[in-house]
């Protein structure tokens, strides 16, 4: 277990879900570590200064803050993390890595830059343009909000008149931005996704979860239930399970999360029933973390997360010296 470095400035843990993270809190008071937790829906802050109120902050904010009455913590979350940096604070998961958190088509993008195989998909703006930007996907597809968060407003069209049905409906959800991503809705080889764990470039674990008939919640975590769907996922039970993937997997996992400059976080990838090749679908900048991570996949990593955060805190005071 790493050990800690007194410092005179605690450490600063944004976030946003009230219950997500207690274990990473409680595992922050076992070990007697000086921290203040930041609520992102109460940010306040001097913009003017020019010393540093933390000794380093661990981002945490959830982008499926909006479907929580969240949304103005959303789009203040950006500046203020800019704002860490102008101060120099080391910030665990920054600005940077937000960025793709909150953006789908940035993923998409950063996808096909690294050549990593993924689902194709267009970027839209206006409902009425998703019929004709659905032109030469392979039905059926999905619309997804650009910023996304525990599977919220994803629905599946089976063909082109239902899409435009929905759409002249106003019917589709885009989101707090008003993007949206037309999306191939492929089929998951065996009903199933898996999401492969990072921290510090090191593979943690993976899980791999049932899909539920007619919800896009894969959240593992607890207290991820989410209005009109909250049944269906604590249903799921034990369909939540201890994975091993390919290492060619999780080496390019491993490619696709380092490119967006996060200390930790997940990938989530499918095996395509069509054609048994694997597919990356989503990035997890946000990682909470399987429910009865003990029991499903044999440890803890919340204990892993702040031996990381001990050590990344200690190698910036030796900097600093």
């Amino acid at each position: 277990m790493a050990q800690f470095t007194d410092v005179d400035k605690p450490i600063g843990v944004l976030y946003e879900h009230p219950q997500w993270f207690e274990p990473l809190f409680n595992e922050m008071d076992r070990r007697s570590l000086p921290y203040e937790r930041i609520d992102a829906n109460r940010l306040t802050y001097d913009p003017a200064a020019t010393s540093a109120p933390y000794s380093l902050v661990l981002n945490r904010m959830s982008p499926s803050s909006w479907l929580r009455g969240g949304k103005p913590a959303l789009f203040a979350t950006p500046g203020y993390l800019r704002y860490l940096d102008s101060l120099g604070v080391p910030v665990i998961n920054g600005h940077e890595s937000f960025g793709f958190e909150t953006s789908k088509a940035r993923q998409l993008a950063l996808m096909a830059r690294l050549g990593a195989r993924h689902p194709m998909g267009r970027v839209i703006t206006n409902p009425l343009d998703a019929v004709a930007a659905a032109d030469g996907l392979e039905y059926p597809v999905l619309i997804k909000p650009n910023i996304g968060g525990s599977g919220g407003g994803i629905a599946s069209f089976d063909d082109p008149a239902a899409l435009n049905a929905a759409a002249a409906a106003g019917e589709l959800e885009f989101g707090p931005d008003h993007t949206a991503i037309v999306q191939e809705h492929l089929p998951a080889e065996g009903d199933a996704i898996v999401r492969v764990e990072f921290l510090n470039g090191r593979f943690l674990y993976a899980i791999r979860l049932l899909l539920v008939p007619g919800s896009f919640n894969l959240c593992p975590a607890d207290y991820c239930e989410l209005p009109g769907i909250g049944e269906a996922v604590s249903d799921r039970g034990s369909a939540v399970e201890a994975f091993n993937p390919p290492a060619e997997i999780i080496e390019d996992a491993g490619r696709v999360l380092a490119a967006t400059g996060a200390d930790l976080g997940g990938v989530e990838y499918l095996v395509n029933a069509r054609n048994g090749h694997a597919y990356f679908y989503d990035v997890n900048v946000l990682s909470n973390f399987v429910a009865d991570a003990p029991n499903v996949v044999g440890f803890d990593p919340f204990v892993d997360l702040v031996d990381f955060i001990v050590e990344r805190l200690d190698s910036q005071l030796l900097i600093e010296i």
